[in-house]
C-alpha cells in the first residue's frame, strides 16, 4: 500500500478522486437521512446513518493518512458540496412525503375547488378577510409527487393566486385519488403505521 501511495499518479489523482466519490456518497446519504427524519420515516434514517458514517470514516481516514496532500483536502470539500446537491436532487426525484397546499384568493374559487375535488383530492375552503377585502382560503393535503399537477390546476383556474406549500410530517386520514391510495408509497406508509411509526 505504501508503494502505491508513493506513486505520484495515485497520490495526486486517483486518491483524491476516491475521496471525492466517497464524500459525494456519504453526504448524499446524510442529506437524505435528514430529509427522511423530517418526513417521520424513523426506520429508514438509522439504516442510512449506518452507511453514511462507514463511508465517512473511509474518506476521512484516507485524508488523515495523506495529510500533506492538499489535493485531498480540495477533493474532500468538493465532494461535500457536490454530495449536498446530489442528495437534494435525489430527494426531489423521489418526491416522498405529504405537503399542505394553502391557496388564498380574492377571486371566485368555486371552479378551482370543484376541479381539485374532481381529481380526487380532499379540499377544505373557508372565507376570510385579507388586507384588501374578503378572500377564500383553500387547504388541501396531497402527496408531494402530485404537487406539480395541483399547482398547474391552481395556475390555470386562478392565475396570480397566492399559495404556499408546507411539509407534513405524518397524515392519519384523508381523501386521496385512488391511484395514490394504491401506489407503492401508500402501501409502504400503511405498513409503517402498522408497525407503530405514526
Amino acid at each position: 500500500m505504501t508503494t502505491l501511495i508513493a506513486d505520484p499518479q495515485i497520490a495526486w489523482f486517483v486518491l483524491p478522486l476516491l475521496i471525492f466519490c466517497a464524500r459525494v456518497c456519504d453526504v448524499s446519504i446524510g442529506t437524505l437521512r435528514l430529509i427522511f427524519i423530517g418526513r417521520g420515516l424513523k426506520y429508514i434514517a438509522p439504516v442510512l446513518g449506518f452507511f453514511e458514517v462507514i463511508i465517512w470514516l473511509v474518506a476521512i481516514g484516507q485524508v488523515m493518512s495523506n495529510i500533506t496532500n492538499f489535493v485531498s483536502y480540495i477533493a474532500y470539500g468538493a465532494g461535500y458540496a457536490t454530495g449536498t446537491l446530489v442528495g437534494m436532487l435525489i430527494e426531489e426525484r423521489l418526491s416522498l412525503g405529504m405537503v399542505i397546499v394553502r391557496v388564498i384568493t380574492n377571486q371566485e374559487s368555486g371552479l378551482l375547488v370543484q376541479r381539485i375535488r374532481d381529481e380526487g383530492y380532499g379540499v377544505t375552503s373557508i372565507e376570510g378577510e385579507g388586507s384588501t377585502g374578503p378572500v377564500t382560503i383553500i387547504f388541501m393535503t396531497i402527496k408531494r409527487s402530485a404537487l406539480s399537477q395541483v399547482v398547474e390546476i391552481i395556475n390555470s383556474y386562478q392565475p396570480g393566486a397566492f399559495y404556499t406549500v408546507e411539509d407534513v410530517k405524518s397524515v392519519t386520514e384523508g381523501i386521496f385519488p385512488d391511484h395514490d391510495r394504491n401506489g407503492v408509497f401508500s402501501r409502504y406508509a400503511r405498513m409503517l403505521r402498522r408497525f407503530g411509526r405514526v
